[in-house]
């Protein structure tokens, strides 16, 4: 079969369906050892098939190991390697990013990187921005391809492209059971270029024959990561029988064009705007499924079959926040419920230390903080006060000419500065909004709105002249620290 592919950019196309390889970490678990020669064999019959792309990471066991050898074993193999990079949280060191992109070439056994995606932990520290300008240097050296990014909500999309920073992709969870990339991202990305790349489309296995009519399982027995992490999104989306009405739904429509549950699941998927390309799981060397996997392209959903399915998604239960949100805010939908098995730690995004009078100095490094004589923020007792913050890292204005970039990136200015003094926006109870062109209002209202809308803190805002005429944009903030229940 003749798979389609999409272009990301003039110089990548890639097939429609990306063989996922995140499965090999779950075959190494617990000091399993995997035979490399043997599994990369297994990706022949993909390659043959016309499923040349493979997605990847540096903490997927021996995936970019397995991708390397097979490519030196065929090197006229036209094969896309897709990986990502998954760094600890704070500032990383321009030399280790150099080392980490070196040791995926090394790896990969590549002179340059097909795509680079990268996963950032926590937006309140700007570290993370500044790591992506330094893997846009190396992508203008030659040792990156193109950038994307996983794992991105729509705010944060938008202050990476409005900042100039080139990303062509963004890959994220999207699935019958998780729709949020349908909100606001997909309509973004649609409108900004920014492809999507669409994993868990089959929710690690629940979305199968398998478990339909089936009685609900034990939920510590469920076997492989990915069953434990999508079991988690389901029980949120309304549990055992809302995935059963999800299931007898797609059942009924794979039954109709004589293809299977996985099928229908995918090419619901595959065909929302922005999505380029859909990412199914492989367990090389174990159990493959290519067959079925082709019959994604012998059929196309009608609009029978999509209103059937949009019925059965009415019924659940929104899978909360943007999507990337289950690696930042509860609920940690992870593969253990929390970031155990990710993270030792979150480093504070800024310096702290103490004052006058009992007072805690948050202090951002600029160096008009000790010409102007300010802290980024002051903690006495529980009162937190902000000053005055506009999207400035560094010699750098974030966000370019979007004023809902510049506020979000502000805001996350804010959010640093709380995490620092150990309170959060949560506990912000009032902010003001400056604004230099007063028809920059409602852009700069509704960002405040999609972050302080659960809040609703005390706000003004106003049309200013602000100091700096790249600024858009500038909040100030007061926080009650232990106010909540």
């Amino acid at each position: 079969m003749n798979v389609p592919t999409t272009p990301l950019s003039d110089e990548l196309s890639i097939s429609r369906i990306l063989t996922g390889l995140w499965q090999l970490a779950d075959m190494e678990r617990d000091g399993r050892t995997i035979d490399l020669d043997r599994t990369a064999a297994a990706m022949q019959p993909y390659v043959d098939a016309g499923l040349t792309t493979f997605d990847m990471a540096d903490h997927y066991g021996s995936a970019e190991l397995v991708a390397g050898l097979f490519r030196s074993q065929h090197p006229d193999a036209p094969v896309q390697c897709l990986t990502k990079w998954v760094p600890k949280p704070g500032r990383v060191p321009r030399a280790e990013v150099r080392a980490a992109v070196e040791r995926a070439l090394t790896r990969l056994r590549a002179e340059s990187i097909d795509l680079l995606q990268y996963h950032a932990w926590n937006y309140a520290d700007p570290s993370w921005l500044e790591t992506l300008y330094d893997l846009q240097e190396l992508k203008r050296e030659g040792l990156i391809r193109h950038l994307g990014l996983t794992n991105v909500d729509t705010a944060h999309l938008r202050i990476v492209v409005a900042s100039g920073i080139e990303v062509v992709s963004n890959q994220v969870s999207f699935s019958l059971l998780d729709q949020r990339a349908a909100a606001r991202l997909a309509p973004y990305c649609v409108a900004s270029g920014v492809r999507l790349l669409a994993y868990g489309t089959v929710a690690g296995g629940w979305l199968t024959e398998r478990w339909l009519g089936q009685p609900e399982p034990d939920w510590e027995r469920t076997g492989t990561w990915s069953m434990m992490k999508y079991g988690r999104f389901l029980r949120v989306a309304g549990g055992w029988d809302a995935l059963q009405r999800v299931l007898a739904a797609a059942a009924s429509v794979a039954g109709r064009h004589g293809v299977s549950i996985a099928n229908v699941a995918s090419r619901y998927i595959l065909d929302q705007p922005g999505v380029a390309g859909v990412i199914v799981g492989a367990r090389l060397g174990e159990r493959a499924h290519v067959d079925d996997t082709l019959r994604l392209f012998s059929f196309s959903l009608t609009d029978e079959d999509r209103a059937e399915i949009r019925a059965a998604l009415d019924t659940l239960a929104p899978i909360p926040g943007d999507c990337g949100d289950e690696y930042r805010t509860p609920p940690f939908l992870t593969a253990s419920g929390d970031l155990s098995h990710h993270l030792e730690s979150m480093p504070a995004p800024y310096e702290t230390r103490p004052g006058v009078h009992g007072r805690t100095l948050c202090l951002s490094g600029t160096v008009w903080e000790t010409v102007a004589g300010f802290a980024r923020a002051v903690r006495h007792g529980n009162r937190i006060s902000i000053s005055g913050t506009t999207a400035t890292l560094g010699d750098r204005v974030i966000g370019g000419a979007d004023p809902a970039a510049q506020t979000h990136f502000a805001i996350d200015k804010i959010a640093g500065a709380l995490q620092s003094l150990g309170a959060s926006l949560d506990d912000v109870v009032r902010t003001r909004v400056y604004v230099r062109h007063a028809e920059d209002w409602e852009p700069v209202a509704r960002a405040h709105g999609e972050r302080f809308g659960h809040i609703q803190p005390a706000n003004t805002l106003v049309s200013a002249g602000i100091i700096g005429d790249e600024y858009l944009v500038e909040i100030e903030a007061d926080a009650e620290r232990g106010l909540a229940p």
